[in-house]
């Protein structure tokens, strides 16, 4: 282990050079210089003292502990910078296309030996890469801690903050999305029923989609059918009907608390498959509404039931020992909110699957939920296997429990 943190800090080295490139051509043009050349600083104290503690004693040496003097700076730099990288992207791509010298500049940076060959799109993702791969490198060395010692306590300290840090970036990032998104969508959103404001700092969009809509008529014995647009936020649900030019009018809406989603089997005289209810208990007229909807794949319809599901409790793994695991083999990236982002040899349970190639799961490292393709991972076979990686990410749940300080009666 000690020579691969060896070599880990040789190449975080290395990436600090290359950085080093990348700030001196973004300081005249991108607005977001200082705040990379704070984090370069930052990063280079953190790998010197590293490197430092393993050059002093290689056999006693210990990253928890470099980690818990250095997170005041990591928080410093990595939120604003993280939060902020959307908009970072959009002037790095406004400098591409508007600004020849730039271009020149970058292409002459980018061809310089220093930088490996790596774009300088790949060295401003960096800091998040870097923070979640040393919260793996901490949370590994906590599963082999002995239980009860001061080593394990330092590393689940060590553990706990870097992964506060990565759920504030992640919640900071959500929240700016929203906000552009609940934005964007109140400008092309009329209502013909009961209005409400749309926007506000608390609301986030879940899932969004055209369904079909079915309507059996028992007297004439056919299904006729309509085209809804939903819009699923985490506190309401919006049901309109779609314009021209990317607009709509909402005709409908509930608390999210008042919605049920359910599958249903139901035997129509029409080839509609993949059927499930959505249960208004109370609509924004005080009334209860059912509504049937058809999907055209499996995954859609158990994803919109999935959505609309209650709160989970954080599971005690050592009760799903018969739950499928599954690693990921090739990196998948997000393209919808209710959706999973994996990286490589990342461990997932399996909670659900569909005909069509979809996995529902949580990830063991930091119980994050969500959808992802059958295809980017492999399926673990091996019970043995599957319960060490259950009993691991217990040992870390029950040594943060231990951390916590005892509630005051």
């Amino acid at each position: 282990m000690n020579l691969s943190l060896k070599n880990k800090s040789k190449q975080f080295a290395r990436d600090r050079k290359g950085m080093k490139l990348w700030v001196m051509c973004l300081y005249r043009t991108d607005p977001f210089a200082d705040l990379t050349a704070s984090f370069c600083s930052d990063l280079y104290s953190f790998l010197s003292d590293l490197e430092e503690n393993f050059e002093d004693d290689m056999y006693t040496f210990n990253v928890c502990d470099v980690v818990l003097n250095h997170i005041a700076e990591f928080q410093k730099v990595y939120l604003p910078y993280v939060t902020n990288q959307s908009y970072q992207d959009k002037t790095f791509q406004q400098l591409l296309t508007g600004n020849a010298k730039f271009r020149q500049v970058l292409e002459r940076l980018e061809s310089d030996p220093v930088c490996q060959r790596l774009s300088l799109k790949s060295f401003l993702i960096l800091p998040f890469q870097r923070i979640t791969r040393l919260k793996l490198l901490v949370q590994n060395i906590l599963k082999r801690t002995q239980l009860g010692s001061k080593e394990e306590a330092e590393a689940t300290q060590a553990h706990n903050v870097l992964e506060k840090l990565i759920k504030d970036c992640n919640e900071n990032i959500q929240k700016m999305k929203s906000t552009e998104e609940l934005i964007f969508l109140s400008q092309k959103i009329q209502f013909e029923c009961k209005i409400f404001p749309l926007i506000s700092q608390s609301r986030r969009l879940v899932k969004h989609g055209e369904l079909i809509s079915l309507e059996y008529n028992t007297f004439k014995w056919k299904v006729t059918t309509r085209s809804f647009y939903l819009h699923l936020f985490n506190d309401c649900l919006l049901l309109s009907r779609r314009r021209e030019g990317g607009r709509f009018t909402v005709f409908d809406h509930a608390r999210v608390s008042k919605v049920r989603g359910e599958g249903c089997e139901m035997k129509l005289h029409a080839p509609h498959k993949n059927i499930f209810r959505f249960i208004l208990l109370e609509n924004n007229q005080g009334r209860k509404i059912e509504y049937l909807f058809c999907t055209e794949t499996q995954s859609e319809k158990l994803r919109w039931i999935s959505a609309l599901s209650p709160v989970r409790k954080e599971k005690d793994f050592l009760a799903c020992q018969d739950y499928p695991q599954v690693q990921c083999i090739k990196p998948y990236k997000a393209r919808e909110n209710d959706e999973l982002s994996l990286e490589k040899a990342d461990i997932v349970m399996v909670m659900q699957k569909s005909n069509d190639g979809w996995l529902e799961g949580v990830r063991l490292s930091d119980g994050d939920r969500g959808w992802f393709p059958l295809c980017h991972v492999d399926h673990i076979s091996s019970r043995h296997v599957r319960l060490r990686n259950l009993k691991e990410e217990q040992r870390i749940q029950n040594a943060k429990a231990n951390l916590l300080p005892p509630h005051r009666k």
